[in-house]
């Protein structure tokens, strides 16, 4: 299995990035990448891999822990 991208390059944000700038780049990337948009091969799968960064980032709790353990701080491992 491919390595997963870190969450903040996903969303083109830094660690720094205030919840505001989060949710702008979210939702600016979700609609560029929105399958009913955009009809290119992998933009379902940009669409998943940038709804699941904000579905981290955006969740303090969720936010805290990628940012102390990485993507195992979130996967339960």
């Amino acid at each position: 299995m491919a390595e997963k991208r870190d969450y903040y390059e996903v969303l083109g944000t830094d660690r720094s990035a205030s919840q505001d700038d989060i949710k702008k780049a979210f939702r600016k990337l979700a609609f560029q990448y929105h399958p009913d948009r955009n009809k290119e091969p992998d933009a379902e799968e940009k669409f998943k891999e940038v709804s699941e960064a904000y579905a981290v980032l955006s969740d303090p709790e969720k936010k805290g822990q990628y940012d102390r353990f990485g993507h195992a701080g979130i996967s339960g491992r």
